[in-house]
């Protein structure tokens, strides 16, 4: 049986394929559409669409070349309804990285994990 830390996991993993096939489209089912998200270099996007946007636009730039997000725990709600998840993440282009952490938030929806939040921090 797998628990939901290993969904969640597994889940990221698969965001991390996407983003290195610089596909947008396919990023739409892992983010609610409250989705906010706060990069490292600071701002905010608010909502699922202005975040696909943000990938989509990242995604057209020919110096990058991807994100990676590395998780190295997963924390549950106590009814499973959310989760915390906290890890490293490295972004690269041609000529540069960037490198932080992360805490994302989790929910359940129609029987999926799908991302709430995530916020960056640069440290790196």
């Amino acid at each position: 049986m797998t628990t939901a830390q290993d969904a969640i996991r597994a889940r990221r993993k698969l965001t991390n394929k996407l983003i290195a096939a610089h596909d947008a489209a396919r990023l739409k089912p892992f983010f609610l559409p409250e989705m906010v998200l706060i990069p490292g270099q600071g701002g905010i996007l608010m909502g699922r669409d202005a975040v696909l946007e943000a990938f989509a636009a990242q995604f057209a730039d020919p110096d990058f070349v991807t994100y990676v997000r590395t998780t190295e725990e997963v924390r549950l709600h106590f009814e499973a309804a959310r989760a915390a998840e906290f890890g490293t993440w490295e972004a690269v282009w041609k000529s540069t990285r960037m490198s932080g952490t992360y805490l994302a938030v989790w929910r359940r929806s129609v029987g999926q994990w799908a991302l709430e939040s995530e916020l960056f921090v640069t440290l790196a």
